[in-house]
């Protein structure tokens, strides 16, 4: 696996929650749990309310455009979704010894 190292993108624009649109058209704030880079993507961990009762977290892949500010793409990958899941899961227990 690359390495990992934390990122603060997002929250300097939006500060700490960031609204998403959903499936129905509906805007649900997000709160930003982590942003990460891993090898040349950019990642980031958010959670709705409803998902924090669940400790659910959503990861999404941050793309930037020139001109704009950043966006937030799905990953559609399993794979890519895992080697994300992993990364975010290494910096929550970074400095901890890991069994």
């Amino acid at each position: 696996m690359s390495e990992v190292k934390r990122i603060s993108v997002l929250k300097d624009i939006y500060g700490t929650e960031v609204d998403l649109i959903g499936e129905e058209g509906a805007t649900e704030p997000f709160q930003i749990i982590a942003e990460f880079q891993m090898g040349d993507s950019s990642y980031a961990g958010l959670q709705s309310h409803d998902m924090q009762k669940e400790d659910e977290i959503a990861f999404f892949r941050i793309t930037f455009k020139e001109g704009s500010d950043p966006e937030l793409e799905s990953i559609e990958s399993d794979e890519e979704w895992e080697l994300v899941s992993e990364a975010y899961d290494d910096l929550l227990f970074e400095g901890e010894d890991q069994p």
